[in-house]
């Protein structure tokens, strides 16, 4: 019985230790990832790879459409012009969007 005490005692110091230690880590880390997150170079390469796909998606579409004609689903026409929508008039003086 000593030793199973023993042993829960050591279980729940050592769980409480590794928790603080694993909290002060995770701390360390969420605001390297914030410091990164907000440095205006990777903002920027964020925004640029986003336009990119943007451009990349729209030409994919409009390659398909043109191939397939009207035989495109109704549910990704549909989808394509509200993106579209959304999309129009979202970009600021500079020519990037407002994220």
């Amino acid at each position: 019985m000593r030793y199973r005490l023993t042993f829960i005692a050591g279980l729940a110091i050592g769980y409480v230790l590794g928790t603080r230690a694993g909290r002060e880590r995770y701390e360390q880390l969420r605001k390297s990832a914030q410091r990164v997150a907000q440095n205006p170079a990777v903002r920027n390469t964020a925004e640029s790879a986003a336009q990119t796909g943007r451009q990349a998606a729209t030409k994919a579409y409009d390659a398909v459409s043109a191939k397939v004609g009207d035989k495109m689903p109704n549910s990704v026409t549909d989808r394509v012009r509200s993106l579209r929508e959304q999309r129009s008039g979202t970009d600021d003086d500079w020519g990037t969007s407002n994220t």
